[in-house]
């Protein structure tokens, strides 16, 4: 546990020390008809009407059973999220950055967890939307744990059998969009180098000024797929499974996480306190 820490202190030192980097956001490509109605009411960040995104109620049981804590504001835990969300935005906000990754060393460490709950703090904020994208090709787990079956996914966008629109879903937060992926993909990493999701990440990052876009993707050190994504992302938040990672697995990790792209360490499956969680 002290060597987590001390890797974590580390981890903590060398984001506030790293120099400010600005992304150039490409600009905002123009409205389809098809999606001209969404983009006219998120304009109004309080009367968003999702009038071409399904919209799927989600279960407050299964949400509970998995962890889901900050779909429910009267849960005492989603504290934890909100002071992560707002360490978050405020770095984003002072590099003009809007898309960030959420990775771990090595499977579960519950960055998918960190994931799910971080998108929806963000998108109760009144200011922002947030869509949260599954991009763990390998193992999804982003409709498992909000409890989302879709007829359309990210695997039909891929495949060319559905438009962007039709995989979108709305879980019944008005700020909150989800691409889930249903099921692994085929040579994900070449995938994740495709035209195609280069298309994609330009479409859903360059369309609301608003939106926050979260990706989950997979672990750094079992394959190549994060590598190919952080070099698409704006920055990155590193999750550490307490008593899950051995130190060297935590520094291997953030080896290959850019210096300026490293936004913070989240230390998760540990004690509910505020020095729990290190950012």
């Amino acid at each position: 546990m002290e060597k987590i820490k001390d890797a974590l202190e580390k981890a903590k030192s060398r984001a506030e020390q790293k120099p400010v980097h600005t992304a150039t956001l490409a600009p905002a490509a123009g409205p389809t008809q098809e999606n001209i109605q969404e983009l006219a009411n998120e304009t109004n960040l309080n009367a968003i009407n999702y009038t071409n995104t399904k919209t799927v109620e989600l279960s407050a049981q299964h949400l509970e059973k998995n962890r889901i804590v900050a779909y429910n504001k009267s849960e005492s835990a989603t504290w934890i999220f909100d002071k992560l969300r707002t360490q978050v935005l405020q770095k984003m906000q002072e590099n003009n950055w809007n898309t960030i990754a959420v990775l771990s060393p090595t499977p579960a460490s519950g960055k998918s967890f960190v994931a799910i709950n971080l998108a929806i703090s963000i998108a109760n904020q009144p200011q922002k939307t947030a869509m949260l994208v599954d991009f763990d090709l390998r193992k999804p787990r982003v409709a498992k744990y909000l409890g989302l079956e879709c007829e359309k996914s990210l695997n039909d966008y891929l495949d060319g059998r559905a438009v962007l629109q039709e995989t979108l879903v709305n879980p019944g937060l008005p700020h909150l969009v989800v691409l889930p992926t249903m099921r692994p993909v085929s040579h994900p990493a070449e995938v994740l180098s495709s035209a195609r999701v280069n298309a994609l990440m330009q479409e859903i990052s360059s369309r609301y000024e608003s939106r926050i876009i979260i990706y989950d993707l997979p672990p750094i050190l079992n394959a190549d797929d994060a590598l190919i994504m952080l070099k698409k992302v704006d920055c990155a938040l590193l999750v550490v499974g307490n008593g899950m990672v051995k130190e060297t697995e935590i520094e291997e990790a953030m080896h290959h996480i850019p210096k300026d792209k490293l936004l913070g360490v989240v230390l998760n499956k540990a004690e509910v306190s505020a020095e729990d969680y290190y950012y």
